[in-house]
């Protein structure tokens, strides 16, 4: 009972720092910048944060389940392509901040999804290392879980509340937006950059 604990402690703990992961941030930016309003920012978060516990979840419990661990390819794939998802949702706010209009925010929880899948093999390493017993370990990943979907909900909340207070014209919402893409880009670039470095020592 002490480990259960002790596991969703930490997990909860870890799960709301890796939510304030540079790439996290990035991503939903560029949807809290379309519409900065602290309800809407705040349920983008919270869905962001729903996709990303449930594709963690998912394949955590089944490497646990087999004891396995996610092949080192498989790992690279996955942030290959939440490089690839960043640039992609930078140019679109870029093109949404140079037409100056506003674009449906729909994507948190596939955004959410692809981010859990890239984090799923570390996760459950950890979970494994850290809480030798399954109700342990399950325990940990569903803290884990709730730490990052509560973390963002609350930052993306404040950042919405913060940002809508400053930005009111159209002009300054585009360019809110235009500057959220660029980030957005650059965290992506740097993201794929990193991967193709190859590890020393």
């Amino acid at each position: 009972m002490v480990e259960v604990v002790t596991g969703c402690a930490l997990g909860a703990f870890l799960g709301v720092r890796h939510a304030l992961e540079p790439d996290h941030l990035a991503a939903v930016t560029t949807l809290v910048a379309e519409k900065p309003r602290p309800r809407h920012a705040a349920l983008l978060g919270a869905m962001w944060g729903v996709g990303h516990a449930a594709s963690l979840l998912l394949v955590g419990i089944v490497l646990l389940a087999v004891r396995g661990e996610l092949p080192p390819a498989a790992i690279t794939a996955a942030e290959a392509v939440v490089a690839v998802m960043l640039i992609v949702l930078g140019v679109r706010s870029l093109l949404i901040a140079a037409r100056a209009r506003r674009g449906a925010a729909v994507q948190p929880l596939v955004i959410g999804v692809v981010h859990g899948l890239a984090g799923s093999g570390a996760l459950t390493a950890l979970a494994v290392a850290e809480m030798p017993t399954t109700a342990g370990a399950l325990g940990y990943m569903a803290a884990f879980a709730l730490g990052s979907v509560a973390s963002m909900a609350l930052v993306s909340g404040a950042a919405g509340a913060s940002l809508g207070r400053v930005v009111q014209s159209d002009r300054g919402r585009a360019a809110l937006i235009g500057v959220a893409g660029a980030v957005s880009v650059g965290v992506g670039v740097v993201w794929g950059a990193m991967l193709l470095i190859p590890p020393t020592g």
